[in-house]
């Protein structure tokens, strides 16, 4: 079973949460999550128990206890809604660091699709590959 561990003291390490869970029965992997720009901890992590029955008393002992002067968190992990990161780029492209393209503006009262299209504003179509239509 996968927990969530939560409002840890920054200074707390993955051996710390693993030997804080091994007193209630085996732990696969403890991980506590970093920033990738400062490497600081976001002071979260995550605790992999391969037994349910060992993990759930451990979730119902360690939450809302003291752990290097932070109150923890202790919780199963629920796994993300709707696929993780790319649902946040619905409607602008997509791409995220490897360039974009492709959506469309939602405000913007037109859709851009395609390489030779566009829309004018009152809604109509002009096709921009005859050259009579292009103005300068």
């Amino acid at each position: 079973m996968n927990i969530f561990v939560a409002k840890l003291s920054s200074e707390t390490t993955s051996e710390d949460l693993e030997n804080l869970f091994a007193h209630y029965g085996e732990v696969a992997y403890a991980k506590i999550i970093f920033d990738r720009e400062t490497g600081n901890s976001k002071r979260y992590g995550f605790v992999e128990m391969p037994n349910e029955p060992e993990a759930y008393e451990a979730i119902s002992e360690l939450n809302e206890s003291e752990l290097q002067g932070s109150t923890i968190v202790v919780k199963k992990s629920a796994p993300r809604e709707g696929g993780g990161r790319d649902d946040r780029r619905d409607f602008r492209g997509g791409g995220g660091n490897r360039g974009g393209g492709g959506g469309y503006r939602r405000e913007g009262g037109y859709r851009r699709e395609g390489g030779n299209r566009d829309f004018n504003r009152d809604g109509g179509n002009r096709d921009f590959n005859r050259r009579s239509d292009r103005r300068y």
